[in-house]
C-alpha cells in the first residue's frame, strides 16, 4: 500500500468563526504572557470526536457508511466552552486546552467510536473528553505560568453554539501546521 491509499483523518466537530476569532484574541493577550509553546490556529481547531491515524481509504470508505447509521437521528450538540486546564495535569502541563461541556457529546462520541470499530479500527481506549487544544508545551510551564493560564481559564466562558453535523477530516502536515480538509459531512437532527 502506497502513501497515496492511506490518509490522516478524524472525526470532529466543526466550531463557528464567531468562536474561533474570540479565540484568536484570547491567544493574542495569552502568548504575550505566558512562555514559549506551538500554540493551535484558531482556524484549524475543532472538537475531536475520534482520531482515526494514518487509514487506508477503503477503510475510510466503510467508516463513513458505519457513521451514517451509527448517528442516524441523534440530536443537535449545544457546546458551552468554559474553563481551562493541562494534560495530563496542571503539575504535567504538556497541553494547554479550553474545556466546557456539551450534552449529549459523549454518546455522539461514542456512536462514533463503535462505527469506527465496525469499519476495522481499534475501539478508544479513553473516554471522550470536551477540549480544544490551544498549545503545545515543549518544556513544562513554570509553575506560575500554568497558575495564569488556569486564572484566565475561570474568567473563560463563551456564548453556546450547536453543531448540527459531524465532520470526517483529513489531516495533512505541512510546514505551517496541519491543513484540514472536510471529506464527508453527517448531519446531526435538529
Amino acid at each position: 500500500m502506497t502513501e497515496q491509499d492511506r490518509i490522516r483523518a478524524f472525526v470532529a466537530l466543526e466550531m463557528p468563526s464567531s468562536i474561533r476569532e474570540i479565540i484568536r484574541r484570547e491567544q493574542r493577550a495569552m502568548k504575550a504572557e505566558l512562555p514559549g509553546a506551538r500554540w493551535t490556529r484558531p482556524e484549524g481547531q475543532h472538537l475531536t470526536l475520534r482520531f482515526l491515524g494514518e487509514a487506508p481509504r477503503d477503510r475510510l470508505r466503510a467508516l463513513t457508511e458505519e457513521i451514517s447509521t451509527s448517528i442516524a437521528g441523534m440530536p443537535a450538540i449545544t457546546v458551552r466552552l468554559s474553563g481551562a486546564g493541562f494534560f495530563p495535569s496542571p503539575k504535567r502541563p504538556r497541553v494547554a486546552w479550553v474545556g466546557g461541556r456539551a450534552d449529549g457529546g459523549a454518546e455522539l462520541a461514542a456512536a462514533v467510536d463503535a462505527a469506527a470499530v465496525a469499519a476495522g479500527f481499534p475501539a478508544e481506549r479513553r473516554s471522550w473528553s470536551l477540549h480544544l487544544t490551544q498549545a503545545r508545551l515543549d518544556r513544562p510551564w513554570p509553575r506560575r505560568a500554568v497558575e495564569a493560564y488556569l486564572e484566565w481559564g475561570r474568567g473563560l466562558e463563551f456564548e453556546p453554539f450547536t453543531c448540527r453535523e459531524v465532520v470526517l477530516f483529513s489531516s495533512r502536515l505541512g510546514p505551517g501546521g496541519a491543513v484540514y480538509t472536510p471529506l464527508e459531512r453527517f448531519p446531526l437532527a435538529c
